[in-house]
């Protein structure tokens, strides 16, 4: 047989299948039968396995049984344009909330964001740095050994103190930099967006006015 016509549909090579079954042969022989003659177009030993036990239990189809309903993507035109309306009617808009509203899984919503609308979440604005509660309690720390060293000379230790600090007040109200990230085309860099409005102040104390 040429190598042309030895190249069989996979419905052929199950009627060859069909064919030795009802001859009696087990798929071992079948399998090295057709590895003979077809060669390396020949169907794999698992294939002809499989195929024999469904016609040694009265399988008369070679044809794929029908599937019991197709897995319907939901990466469509139509989900992308609800979910692009979504965005930008509210660009901090959370994965989890379309994902309820369109009922589509928070992964597949995250995957049309970013690999088909081609945008990513960034902040917004500049975000003042919080006291996380390791600081709270290092500062606290520091102020109690500090009580602790001057003992009963506190007055006498605190008319002879002059503070001085310098800070950066934000012009708005702050907010953590979750709550600040906006959906944006892929193409500035976060930090790059927005520069925040700031005052500089300077800020001494004493106790020489008490």
């Amino acid at each position: 047989m040429s190598a042309e016509s030895s190249n069989l549909s996979n419905i052929e090579h199950r009627a060859l299948i069909k064919y030795f079954v009802k001859k009696g042969k087990t798929p071992k022989e079948i399998f090295e039968d057709m590895v003979s003659v077809l060669q390396e177009s020949a169907p794999s030993y698992t294939m002809v396995k499989k195929w024999a036990r469904s016609f040694q239990q009265e399988r008369e189809s070679c044809e794929d049984d029908p599937r019991p309903g197709r897995l319907v993507t939901v990466v469509t035109e139509e989900n992308v344009r609800k979910i692009e309306k979504f965005v930008l009617a509210d660009r901090r808009i959370k994965l989890w909330q379309i994902s309820e509203e369109l009922q589509i899984s928070k992964k597949r919503v995250g995957e049309i964001i970013h690999e088909h609308m081609n945008m990513r979440k960034i902040s917004a604005r500049w975000v003042p740095k919080m006291l996380t509660p390791f600081d709270k309690q290092r500062r606290f720390q520091t102020s109690k050994n500090f009580l602790e060293l001057v003992g009963d000379n506190i007055d006498e230790i605190c008319d002879r103190i002059v503070t001085v600090d310098e800070t950066w007040v934000r012009q708005y109200d702050p907010e953590s930099k979750q709550e600040s990230m906006q959906w944006t085309k892929k193409r500035r860099k976060a930090a790059e967006e927005i520069q925040g409005s700031k005052v500089g102040i300077e800020a001494y104390g004493d106790n020489f006015l008490g």
